[in-house]
């Protein structure tokens, strides 16, 4: 199924496109009600109340108990209040696509995928985007409304030029340290570049952390085309490359899964859940697949 380009349409048109993709599904995939990518009773303390008969003696708050000599017990914050975070790399090398889209559209199709399995009633949504003029920070708010408000800002966002400085995701991923309470944070960005991890490790330490990595196909492999020109849209430093050359493929290719392999380890080594999609797959199909393998392990880390 051919997917048209974001850009091409109105925030309030892409955020429709996408939820018919997502939503609607004639294949019946993500149909009906979907488990929450943080299921589970609730984990945020939010206040400690005398006991009552019928309370959960599990939820016992011994500390409160003993210094008060009354018996206490721990209130929480249910998972359908949920507060989710999307972190949205919109550097130069997001910029990029040979397939059906660029990875700049993946990503935002990525954030909203996020958004509505996370929609609830309560449930809010924040994001932080990066970009040249610094990282843009939209505060969590529920309803249908603010979700367009977030797709409008992320599909506005200048393109770096090349040579340009960015704010880095690891800027972005710092910056969770100042949230005030714990939630669900879905990095989305291709970690091509560096100096993410630390943040990442730190963050997952309060917050359950989804790392959404987006890939194009020409980045795993190059296609014998000849004497071809590559631009590192970060530095805008050119590069004349013989694809010709078998041996030359070959090493990009090995080079290639080197690279995404240590993402992965990186990733996993932070404590952060992760899926991988692509620009030149059904995207949406892969989502409902994570979500759906996630139903079936009872939950998981996202």
């Amino acid at each position: 199924m051919s997917t048209p380009s974001l850009r091409e349409l109105s925030p309030e048109q892409a955020l429709k496109h996408l939820e018919l993709l997502f939503t609607r599904r004639p294949d019946g995939l993500l149909q009906g009600d979907h488990t929450s990518l943080l299921p589970g009773p609730g984990s945020e303390v939010s206040e400690t109340r005398p006991y009552v008969i019928g309370d959960d003696v599990r939820r016992m708050d011994w500390n409160a108990t003993a210094r008060t000599t009354v018996p206490h017990v721990r209130r929480t914050l249910a998972d359908r209040e949920l507060t989710t975070w999307i972190v949205l790399d919109a550097s130069a090398s997001m910029d990029f696509g040979t397939a059906r889209m660029e990875k700049r559209d993946l990503a935002v199709g990525a954030a909203a995928a996020v958004a509505f399995l996370t929609e609830r009633a309560g449930n809010r949504l924040g994001a932080q985007i990066t970009g040249p003029d610094g990282i843009r920070r939209i505060p969590p708010r529920a309803g249908r409304h603010h979700l367009l408000a977030i797709l409008r800002a992320a599909l506005d966002r200048p393109r770096v030029a090349a040579g340009i400085p960015d704010h880095t995701l690891g800027e972005a991923v710092h910056a969770l340290r100042d949230l005030p309470a714990r939630g669900m944070v879905a990095v989305i960005s291709d970690f091509l570049e560096t100096g993410w991890e630390q943040p990442l490790r730190v963050a997952a330490r309060r917050h359950q952390i989804l790392a959404v990595e987006t890939v194009d196909p020409r980045e795993l492999e190059l296609p014998d085309v000849g004497l071809l020109t590559l631009v590192d849209p970060e530095t805008g430093r050119r590069r004349e490359v013989p694809t010709h050359t078998r041996r030359l493929r070959e090493r990009y290719a090995e080079a290639a899964l080197e690279q995404r392999a240590l993402i992965k380890q990186s990733i996993r080594r932070a404590g952060a859940a992760h899926l991988r999609l692509r620009t030149d797959r059904d995207w949406v199909r892969d989502v409902a697949r994570y979500v759906e393998a996630q139903r079936r392990r009872g939950g998981g880390a996202a």
